[in-house]
Parts: C-alpha cells; sequence; structure tokens
C-alpha cells in the first residue's frame, strides 16, 4: 500500500509534464516559463469551450472576462510583494472622449507653465478581447504616465462579436481626434508637438491605421509626432510568409488563431480558414489584388536575407474567385496598413517596431519598417531574436526579454517623443 502513493504521484508528475511540454524554438531563452503560460492558457480555453459546448456563452464573450478575473487575480498577488501596478501621484480617470470609454493617466501635475507630453493607446486581443482595464495594459500605461511624464489616453474600442470592422478603428480614430483637439490638449497642458500613438498586436494594427488617417487629414491642425508598434498585425493577404510558416505553433499566438481573428474582425465565415490557410483568398485570379498592392507585401523584397531563409511564396493561380469583392476590407487599408501607398506612408511621423524572430506577425513588421524607409520616414526596429508574440505584456509569468523590451519601449519614447 506505501507504493501506491509513490506510484499516483509519479503518473500525475508524468502526466502534468507531457501536458505543460511543447517543442520550442532553441532561441526562446526560458522556455519552461512559457510552456507554463501556454498551459495555463491552454486549460483555460478548453473549460470555457466546454462551457460553450453546454451550450452557454459563446467562446470570445466568456473568455474576455475569465482572462480579465485570472489577471486582475494574480496582479494582486504579485503586488503584495512588488506594489503591483499602482505607481505614486499617477491619477487615473474614466471618461469618454467623442462617446469612447477612456482611461486617462495624468502624472504629477509639474511646474507653472510646463507641457507635458501626450500618448493614446490602443490595447491588443485580437480585436475581440482584452481590456485597457486588464491589470498587463493597467500596469504599463501607468508605468508610461510616470517616466515620460505623460498624460496617457486608453482606449477601450468596441470588440467582436458585438463589432467587426470598421468599428473598432472609427472608435479609435475617434478617440484619437478627440485626444489631439486644442482643447483637450490645452486641458491637460500637453505639448501639441509631443504627441503619440502607441499599441500592441491589433493594438498596433489600429495605431498605424490611426496614424496614417490623422497624417493624411488636412483638417487636422496637430498631428501625433510619433508612432511605436508592438510586434503589429498589418495584413490578411499572405498568410505564408516565413515568419508564419516558421512560427506557426508557436505560442502565445498559432497562424491558425491569427487567421481566425482575422476572419472575426472582417466578417468572414469561418468555414473559409482552409483556403485563406493556403492563400487561395489571395490568388492571381483575383483581379482587384493588382501587382502595385502585391509588391507591397511582397516579402521576397521587403525582407531581408536572414528573415527569408529557404522558405518560397505561395502564390496561387486560381482560388475563390470574387472574395475581394464580397470582402473588400481585405484590401481596405484602415484594416490593413501595410497596404498603404507610398505617398501615405511618406506622412507618417516618426516610427519605432518592435519585432519578435520567434512571432507570426515578425514579417509584417518587418515589411512596414522597411516601406516606411523606402517612403522617407525615420524608422527604429528593435528586434528580439528570443522575443515571441505576447512576451511584453506582463503576465503573471514575466520573461527576461519583456523586461528589456519595455525598457527599450520607453527609452525610445523618451528620447524621441
Amino acid at each position: 500500500m506505501r507504493l501506491l502513493p509513490v506510484v499516483v504521484t509519479v503518473l500525475l508528475t508524468v502526466g502534468f509534464a507531457y501536458y505543460v511540454y511543447i517543442p520550442l524554438p532553441d532561441e526562446i531563452q526560458e522556455p519552461w516559463k512559457l510552456m507554463m503560460l501556454d498551459a495555463g492558457f491552454r486549460t483555460l480555453t478548453r473549460l470555457i469551450s466546454l462551457k460553450n459546448d453546454l451550450g452557454l456563452d459563446p467562446y470570445i464573450k466568456s473568455i474576455t472576462p475569465y482572462t480579465e478575473r485570472f489577471e486582475a487575480m494574480m496582479g494582486r498577488l504579485l503586488s503584495s510583494d512588488s506594489g503591483g501596478g499602482v505607481i505614486p501621484g499617477v491619477k487615473v480617470s474614466e471618461i469618454t472622449f467623442a462617446g469612447i470609454p477612456v482611461l486617462v493617466y495624468e502624472p504629477p501635475a509639474g511646474g507653472e507653465g510646463h507641457l507635458r507630453r501626450g500618448l493614446i493607446y490602443f490595447h491588443g486581443g485580437g480585436w475581440a478581447f482584452g481590456s485597457a482595464k486588464m491589470w498587463s495594459y493597467d500596469t504599463m500605461t501607468r508605468k508610461l504616465s510616470d517616466e515620460l511624464n505623460a498624460v496617457v489616453v486608453s482606449v477601450e474600442y468596441r470588440l467582436y462579436p458585438e463589432v467587426h470592422f470598421p468599428v473598432p478603428y472609427l472608435d479609435c480614430l475617434a478617440a484619437a481626434k478627440h485626444f489631439l483637439s486644442k482643447e483637450v490638449l490645452a486641458k491637460y497642458a500637453i505639448d501639441p508637438e509631443r504627441v503619440a500613438v502607441s499599441g500592441d498586436s491589433a493594438g498596433g494594427n489600429l495605431a498605424a491605421a490611426v496614424a496614417q488617417a490623422i497624417s493624411t487629414d488636412d483638417t487636422m491642425s496637430v498631428k501625433f509626432s510619433v508612432q511605436a508598434l508592438i510586434y503589429p498585425v498589418l495584413q490578411a493577404l499572405d498568410f505564408n510568409t516565413p515568419s508564419y510558416l516558421q512560427n506557426q505553433e508557436v505560442p502565445l499566438l498559432h497562424r491558425t488563431q491569427m487567421v481566425c481573428l482575422w476572419l472575426q474582425y472582417l466578417g468572414v465565415d469561418l468555414s473559409l480558414m482552409p483556403q485563406f490557410l493556403a492563400n487561395n483568398h489571395s490568388s492571381l485570379q483575383q483581379s482587384a489584388i493588382t501587382s502595385a498592392l502585391r509588391a507591397r507585401l511582397d516579402w521576397t523584397s521587403l525582407l531581408p536575407p536572414k528573415r527569408k531563409k529557404s522558405y518560397k511564396p505561395v502564390i496561387v493561380e486560381k482560388g475563390l474567385q470574387g472574395l475581394v469583392k464580397e470582402v473588400p476590407s481585405l484590401l481596405d487599408v484602415r484594416a490593413a496598413p501595410l497596404l498603404a501607398g507610398a505617398e501615405v506612408l511618406a506622412k507618417c511621423p516618426r516610427t519605432y517596431i518592435i519585432t519578435c524572430e520567434n512571432d507570426v506577425l515578425r514579417d509584417d513588421g518587418l515589411m512596414y519598417a522597411q516601406r516606411l524607409q523606402d517612403a522617407g520616414v525615420t524608422v527604429t526596429n528593435d528586434h528580439y531574436e528570443d522575443g515571441f508574440h505576447g512576451c511584453f505584456m506582463k503576465w503573471p509569468i514575466e520573461f527576461d526579454v519583456g523586461e528589456r523590451g519595455i525598457r527599450a519601449y520607453l527609452n525610445w519614447l523618451q528620447n524621441n517623443l
């Protein structure tokens, strides 16, 4: 009988290790941390999927509050030792900008007549989940406000499944225009020459699209002086770039997950996912996708040889005929900023782009950096060989690459905003 507890313990240990372990690229420096975090998310996803199978809430609707509560709980636990995200002197207000809910972070008041920086931030989450109030984002925006002496606005744009494109974009654009108005800048004592737009992942997509719109809007008297994009998602025509193929099974964002998020955002039937994974949606048969458009995301010319490796372009002769006419948002630069013309990119502000080697979105960011540079924009690209999607978030398990990345991001804004 004494042997039974030992056998059970060994079996449970082996089973747990088998569940947690996944093969990861050698470049990732803290693999077991990422495995544990990935296992946690897989468990959460499966539990919520079970709830969905039982006829309860839709998947996306149910995962958001669970994720937020999980984050909040871990944030409180961590705050007992580290002080959490609370930074003395930073004032946080929940208000609306042009009818859009926002959180406004104000640093301690400076001396008389001293103007402060301004920054508007769009959170990530695949246009389907996430919130400015999540512990990870709240911690970072407080830090931005404190260290940069900046008024930071974090936007609660609407999400899938309640809305599709272009609603999240329009929410962010409306909030940004309100923020850039002379009245609001004066109210918060913000220097109109030092205002930034920033975001991560899907938020990076929204930040890039909003920056393009503001930059080309002649009615705007105040425009962004810089944009800072953290592993942004920028196009939906090629899901077979080297980074999509190289990192298709690397957490925390798999290739199939990103394609699913795109389809949800654009209102496309999820049954078409295999067609999108095969690039059938962007076949040469799609006459609306001109050679000029294809050149704007031609990774064979936009990526350095080190990133192209031995991958070959996936160009389909015949595919889903007429799909682009049915889903024109595939070519809409408000959804896919990488497709913007050089004349638009040339008007964009000084740019900072973070990319990670082990991220399906790596090549989106690298191609955008190259196209902006070709258009004459000053671009800084910080690339992390040991980085992966989501590594800069303040998860319950923190990563060294994330700490380095956030510090570099803050330093760049300190020196360029």
